[in-house]
């Protein structure tokens, strides 16, 4: 019996790490034997050219690197952890919650390309990652849409305010902006579900976003 992975996405500083945690914990309270997944696997060597990739060695811009190829930087550090740790899991059943997974390429690799290249792009991402590679497929995702400008300032703030600690995503704004279309895109065609995490008052609280993600949650459990 196959399991389920259930992504939650976002553009950097959305609270991506938060939400999962939160639930997870949620989800095994219930008596749901949920696990957590976190992607890039930053500790693991799988991840090497990752974060080249992010720290600039390869290029200052984003933009240095063509879409296909940071595709595949990310591709494969997912492959191996899914071969050395968490396959034979998933291949038991179980429920994993991803911070990010494949679906983070096509949000900020496919935002580097035209818009009508961008059915063309998804289609080759899913081919690759899911057939070729053999990773599989997530079961539903939860898209947390915060604006680029908020999220970014939160971003400082975990920083402390020294911006030179950013990758060069994190730097980009019009990257942001670009990768925020990019993921509305995928949520129109992809059937992700939506949480929005702002109004027109401020970022809504850990609690209520929290609430939004649980409830869209257990229908795709049911």
């Amino acid at each position: 019996m196959e399991g389920r992975i259930l992504v939650i996405e976002g553009l950097d500083g959305s609270g991506k790490e938060t939400q999962s945690n939160i639930l997870v914990e949620r989800l095994k309270s219930e008596g749901i034997d949920a696990m957590k997944l976190s992607f890039p696997r930053y500790d693991e060597a799988s991840s090497l050219f990752v974060k080249m990739y992010l720290n600039g060695e390869f290029g200052s811009s984003s933009e240095d690197i063509n879409a296909y190829t940071a595709s595949l930087f990310f591709a494969l550090d997912r492959y191996v952890s899914f071969k050395k740790w968490w396959g034979e899991e998933y291949s038991k059943g179980r429920l994993i919650i991803c911070d990010r997974y494949t679906t983070s390429n096509a949000v900020y690799q496919m935002s580097k390309l035209c818009k009508g290249d961008w059915k063309d792009f998804f289609e080759w991402l899913s081919d690759f990652e899911y057939s070729k590679l053999g990773i599989p497929k997530p079961y539903g995702v939860i898209y947390l849409d915060v604006p680029p400008e908020v999220g970014a300032s939160l971003m400082s703030d975990r920083y402390n305010g020294d911006n030179s600690q950013k990758d060069i995503h994190e730097k980009d704004m019009d990257y942001q902006k670009k990768s925020r279309e990019a993921a509305l895109y995928c949520a129109e065609t992809q059937d992700w579900e939506i949480v929005n995490c702002c109004s027109e008052t401020g970022m809504a609280s850990i609690d209520e976003i929290a609430k939004s993600v649980y409830e869209r949650v257990i229908p795709m459990l049911l």
